[in-house]
C-alpha cells in the first residue's frame, strides 16, 4: 500500500454503537475546515418504505452531513428492509450486491474529493457480498480504518478483537472512537478509553460523551485525519 490515501472506513465492534452518529460528526467537521468530502454507505439493511421505497436513514444522515450534493442512489447503492448483514439481507430479497462495482465507484468518487467516508454495516467482519467482509472492501479501497466502540461493559474485549482482525489483514487502525451511547456511566465506561491508551491500541483514542455534537467532540481528530 502506497501513494495518497483519502479514504476512510468507520467500522464498530458490533451494530449500534454509533458508527453514523460518528461519521456524520467526522464529515462536518471536514466540511467545516474546507475540505471537499463525499460519503458513502455501500449496503443499509433495516430499512423503511416510505411511499413505496425503501428508505436508507444512516445514509441520508451521511449524505446530509457532507453536503447534501449527492443523490441516495449514490450515496447507498444498496436497501434492504430486513435487518440483517447485507449478503444474507440480498441473498432473501433475491439481489446480488457487485463488490467491483461498489469498489470502482468508490474510487471514482474518492478521485474527486479531499476525503471519502465509507461506512460499514455492523462490525469489521460483516459479510457484504458472498464471502467477501467488510474488511475485504477496506483493503479494496486501501483504506484507513476508524473503529467505534460502544462504552460499555465488555467492549475492551470486543475492540481487541477488532484489532487483531484489522491487523492479520494488513488494515491500518488510524483512530478508536470511544462513543458513550447512554448517559448512564460507570466505573466501565469511564476507565474504558485510559485503558485502552494504556494498552497502546491505536495512534489515536478520542471520546464523544453523550449528548455532545459528534463534529465537536471529534473536531481535533478531523484535524488529524485531514493531515493522514
Amino acid at each position: 500500500m502506497s501513494g495518497f490515501r483519502n479514504t476512510f472506513l468507520v467500522t464498530g465492534t458490533d451494530t449500534g454503537v454509533g458508527k453514523t452518529w460518528v461519521s456524520t460528526g467526522l464529515l462536518r467537521a471536514w466540511v467545516g475546515a474546507g475540505l471537499r468530502v463525499a460519503a458513502r454507505k455501500p449496503a443499509e439493511t433495516g430499512c423503511e418504505s416510505v411511499g413505496g421505497r425503501l428508505q436508507p436513514a444512516d445514509a441520508a444522515a451521511l449524505a446530509a452531513a457532507a453536503g447534501g450534493g449527492e443523490t441516495l442512489e449514490a450515496v447507498c447503492p444498496y436497501r434492504f428492509a430486513e435487518p440483517l448483514a447485507p449478503a444474507v439481507a440480498a441473498v432473501r430479497a433475491g439481489v446480488r450486491i457487485d463488490l467491483d462495482a461498489v469498489v470502482d465507484a468508490c474510487r471514482v468518487r474518492a478521485r474527486e474529493v479531499d476525503r471519502l467516508l465509507v461506512e460499514g454495516a455492523g462490525g469489521l467482519l460483516v459479510p457484504l457480498t458472498g464471502r467477501a467482509t467488510f474488511a475485504d472492501l477496506a483493503r479494496s479501497l486501501d483504506a484507513h480504518l476508524v473503529v467505534v466502540i460502544a462504552a460499555r461493559l465488555g467492549a475492551i474485549n470486543h475492540a481487541m478483537l477488532t484489532l487483531e482482525a484489522a491487523r492479520a489483514r494488513g488494515l491500518e487502525v488510524v483512530a478508536l472512537v470511544v462513543n458513550h451511547v447512554s448517559a448512564e456511566t460507570d466505573l466501565a465506561t469511564s476507565t474504558l478509553a485510559e485503558t485502552l491508551a494504556d494498552l497502546g491500541v491505536a495512534p489515536r483514542i478520542v471520546s464523544v460523551p453523550h449528548g455532545i455534537p459528534p463534529d465537536a467532540a471529534l473536531a481535533g481528530l478531523a484535524r488529524d485525519l485531514a493531515k493522514t
